[in-house]
C-alpha cells in the first residue's frame, strides 16, 4: 500500500516540475506568446492524461492555468489578473484542460478494455481449444481446472459436477472453494464475482440445466469471460460424453459383430469334424457287413477328426493364456536362419511341392528368441499363406536387418485382402468374408503367431492388395538390442 501512495505522490510531482520547466523555459529561454504557452501546457495535460490517468492530469491542469496566469499573464509574477478577458483565458484554459484529459483518459480506457478483451478471447479460443484434446469424460474434468490456470493465469480452480457432487481442482484444495460454494452457485443463472476476495463463481450450463459450477480464485475475470467459460466447460463435458457413449455403441456393436464371428466360426469348425466322427461311428454301430478295409478307412476318419478338434481346443487355450500373459518365454540367441528352418520342416508336409523361397541378408545379428514358439508363430503365417494361395504360385520367406531389430516376412500370391478385412485379420476366430467357407481353419493362427511376437518384444504387420497378394512380416529384437534395453 506504501508503494502504490508513494507511486502516485511521484507522478503528482512529475507533473508539477513538467508545468514549472515548461514555464520557466518559456519565460527566461524561448520568449513566446501565451497562445504557444497554452497549447504546450494542453499537449503536456494530454500526455500525461495517457500515461497516467486523470487524477494527475486534472492537478496538472490547475498547476499549469495558476502557472499560466503568475508567468504569462500581467501582471507578472502575481496571481491576480487585471484584465476580466484573461479571467475568460484562464477558465477557458482550465475547463478545455480538463476536458480534454478526460476525453484522453477515456480514450486511453476504451482502448484498454479492448486490449484486454482481445487477450481474453485468444485465451478463450486457447482454452476451447484444448477442451478439444480429450474425448474422456473423467480426463477432461481433470483438465479443465488446471487449463483455466494455466491460459488464464489465475491461482486456482474447482469444478463442481452437480450429478455427482464431486469437485476437481487444479491443485491443493482452497478453502473458498468448498463444497458448500460451489453448490450455492449452481442454481444461479449470474456469475458471482466477489472482488474483495478474489473470487469468481459461475455455473456451468447447458442450455437450461445446470450441470455444475465453476471457481476460480486469485484473479479478477470480467463477467463476459466467465459466462463463455462456463459454457464452453458445459458444451466440452456433454461431447466428450457423447464421443464416450458412441464409443460405447459402438463396442457394443463390435463386440456383437465379434461374438457373431466366434459363434460362426466356432460353429463350423466344430461341425466338421464332429460330423465326420459322427458317420463314421454311425456306420461302424449300423453296419455289420463293413469290411476290414473300410473299418480301418472310418476309424482313420475318426482318429484324424479328433485330432482336429483336440487343435481347436488347444490354440484356443493356447490364445487363453497369451492373453493373460501367462506364458513364460525361453529366451536364448539364435540366428533368424534357425527360426525359418525350424518352420520349414514342421510345415514340410502342408507344403507339399509349393515353391519356398528363402532370402536373408547376410551377416544378420542373432535375435533373442524361445525357438519352440518362434518357429509356431512363423508356421501359422506359412500356413495361412499356403492355404489362401494358388498351389502354383510360390511362397517368399525374407529377413533383413532395421536397426536393433530382424524383420522377418512371408510374402504370397494370393487373392490380397480388402482394407477393411485387415483391420479384423489378427481378431480371435475372425476369419476371411470371401474364403471361411472354401479353406478349413479356426481364425486363431493370425492372433496367436502376433501374441507370440509380441511377447517377444516385437510387432507384427500386414501390408495387402487385392490381387496382388499379401505381406505379413514381424520383428524381433536382436541380441544386441535387448542388451541396449
Amino acid at each position: 500500500m506504501r508503494v502504490h501512495w508513494f507511486t502516485h505522490f511521484l507522478r503528482f510531482l512529475a507533473a508539477f516540475v513538467l508545468v514549472l520547466g515548461i514555464s520557466l523555459t518559456y519565460r527566461h529561454i524561448l520568449l513566446v506568446n501565451p497562445t504557444t504557452v497554452a497549447l504546450t501546457f494542453l499537449l503536456a495535460i494530454l500526455a500525461v492524461s495517457t500515461v497516467w490517468g486523470i487524477a494527475v492530469s486534472v492537478f496538472m491542469s490547475v498547476v499549469a492555468m495558476l502557472a499560466f496566469n503568475y508567468y504569462f499573464l500581467p501582471p507578472i509574477g502575481r496571481f491576480t489578473v487585471a484584465d476580466p478577458q484573461n479571467w475568460v483565458a484562464l477558465f477557458a484554459f482550465l475547463v478545455v484542460s480538463v476536458l480534454a484529459s478526460h476525453l484522453s483518459t477515456r480514450a486511453r480506457q476504451k482502448a484498454e478494455d479492448a486490449s484486454a478483451r482481445r487477450r481474453e478471447i485468444e485465451k478463450l479460443y486457447a482454452f476451447s481449444q484444448g477442451l478439444l484434446e480429450s474425448g474422456n469424460v473423467i480426463q477432461l474434468l481433470n483438465r479443465i481446472p488446471s487449463q483455466i490456470v494455466d491460459i488464464f493465469e489465475v491461482g486456482a480452480a474447482a469444478l463442481l459436477l452437480a450429478e455427482k457432487q464431486k469437485i476437481y481442482r487444479s491443485g491443493p484444495v482452497v478453502a473458498k472453494l468448498d463444497l458448500e460454494s460451489l453448490n450455492t452457485v449452481v442454481l444461479r443463472e449470474e456469475p458471482v464475482i466477489d472482488v474483495p476476495n478474489s473470487l469468481c463463481f459461475v455455473s456451468v450450463r447447458l442450455g437450461g440445466r445446470s450441470i455444475g459450477s465453476l471457481g476460480i480464485s486469485g484473479s479478477m475475470l470480467s463477467r463476459q469471460t466467465l459466462e463463455a467459460i462456463g459454457t464452453l466447460v458445459a458444451v466440452a463435458i456433454e461431447r466428450a460424453r457423447a464421443i464416450e457413449q458412441l464409443g460405447l455403441t459402438e463396442a457394443a456393436r463390435e463386440g456383437e459383430r465379434l461374438r457373431t464371428a466366434l459363434l460362426d466360426s466356432v460353429t463350423h469348425a466344430l461341425r466338421t469334424p464332429l460330423t465326420s466322427i459322427k458317420a463314421s461311428v454311425t456306420n461302424l454301430l449300423s453296419n455289420s457287413s463293413v469290411t476290414d478295409r473300410q473299418r480301418q478307412e472310418l476309424l482313420t476318419i475318426i482318429n484324424e477328426e479328433t485330432d482336429r478338434l483336440n487343435r481347436l481346443v488347444g490354440e484356443a487355450g493356447e490364445m487363453a493364456r497369451l492373453d493373460a500373459g501367462e506364458v513364460e518365454l525361453e529366451l536364448e540367441p539364435r540366428p533368424i536362419e534357425d527360426v525359418i528352418a525350424a518352420a520349414m520342416s514342421k510345415c514340410q508336409f502342408a507344403l507339399g511341392d509349393r515353391v519356398v523361397n528363402v532370402n536373408v541378408q547376410p551377416g544378420l545379428p542373432r535375435v533373442r528368441v524361445d525357438i519352440s514358439r518362434a518357429r509356431e508363430a512363423l508356421v501359422h503365417l506359412l500356413e495361412n499363406a499356403n492355404q489362401y494361395s494358388p498351389a502354383a504360385q510360390p511362397i517368399t520367406i525374407t529377413a533383413e536387418a532395421q536397426g536393433d531389430f530382424v524383420v522377418t516376412s512371408v510374402a504370397d500370391r494370393g487373392a490380397g485382402i480388402d482394407d477393411l478385412e485387415q483391420s479384423l485379420i489378427f481378431e480371435k476366430f475372425y476369419r476371411g468374408k470371401d474364403q471361411r467357407y472354401l479353406v478349413q481353419g479356426t481364425g486363431m493362427g493370425l492372433p496367436i503367431a502376433k501374441a507370440i511376437i509380441e511377447a517377444h518384444g516385437g510387432t507384427m504387420n500386414l501390408t495387402s492388395q487385392r490381387g496382388q497378394g499379401s505381406v505379413f512380416s514381424f520383428t524381433l529384437p536382436t541380441e544386441r538390442g535387448r542388451t541396449r534395453d
